[in-house]
């Protein structure tokens, strides 16, 4: 099956001032050394790849003592020109969400305050007609309400379970408005079977390959800009006609973070 690319708009933040000061994921160890310049040549490498592919990538900037604003997923959520704001569940993110919000308000997109706790696309993922929505850990249940009032679209909320895959886009990946990719382990049973329901031809991730943050990828229909390691799944994506593009996060993987929570999707009206 051929896929075709649709040419996408990103916003990222480069990681000037990275570093792994406190834990509010397992993957995080304030004891572990940080190579901030080492950080920032593997960002540029994955903007590089975006620019390389045609597609646009706005830069916001770093501000000092949010040393996890690289993760320009948890921002916002951006849908028709909408801009549904985070509402960090930690206070060490907290003045990430209004410096994101300002942002998108000078670039011109209509913006909504959110009044729930919701991390942005790290819960909330775009398929199609309507949005997957995580909760468990990062995201309330009662932000899903609030972003289907926002966005007019309908939301499928999935509970996850397993603290490692503790925002949905560590867990789950959208290829393309119909396919997507994910490790049912990281859900609740009842997940599972609307998941099973909803895709009943997804590709099914292995405990290795998600864990080497696979899943954490970006896809504009044809490539999949997705972790070094994760081998299984690339073959995978290259058998359903995708082009797995692999690139080295391993420092930004530190603080819990691949391509896709560096990557926030600013889809214009």
């Amino acid at each position: 099956m051929e896929r075709r690319a649709s040419r996408r708009r990103y916003l990222m933040c480069r990681p000037t001032y990275f570093a792994v000061d406190y834990a509010i994921n397992p993957w995080m160890d304030p004891t572990q050394p940080v190579d901030v310049d080492r950080a920032v040549r593997q960002w540029e490498h994955l903007r590089d790849t975006y620019l390389r592919l045609g597609h646009i990538v706005d830069e916001i900037e770093p501000i000092p003592g949010l040393p996890d604003m690289v993760f320009a997923a948890n921002g916002a959520t951006v849908i028709d020109g909408i801009v549904y704001s985070a509402q960090f569940r930690y206070p060490e993110r907290a003045a990430e969400a209004p410096a994101y919000l300002n942002w998108l308000a000078k670039a011109g997109f209509t913006t909504y305050e959110a009044k729930q706790i919701n991390e942005g696309e790290g819960d909330l993922l775009l398929a199609g007609d309507f949005l997957l929505a995580g909760t468990g850990f990062r995201t309330d249940l009662s932000a899903h309400a609030e972003a289907q009032e926002v966005f007019g679209r309908p939301v499928i909320s999935l509970q996850l379970i397993d603290p490692r895959f503790y925002h949905l886009d560590t867990a789950l990946t959208v290829l393309n408005g119909n396919t997507i990719a994910y490790l049912p382990e990281a859900f609740s049973p009842s997940s599972r079977k609307v998941l099973a329901q909803l895709y009943p031809d997804a590709i099914i991730a292995s405990p290795a390959d998600a864990a080497a943050f696979g899943l954490n990828a970006v896809s504009d229909g044809r490539h999949v800009v997705m972790p070094e390691r994760a081998d299984g799944l690339a073959r995978q994506y290259v058998e359903r006609g995708f082009e797995p593009i692999q690139v080295d996060v391993s420092e930004l993987l530190k603080a819990g973070g691949g391509p896709k929570c560096c990557t926030l999707e600013l889809r214009e009206a």
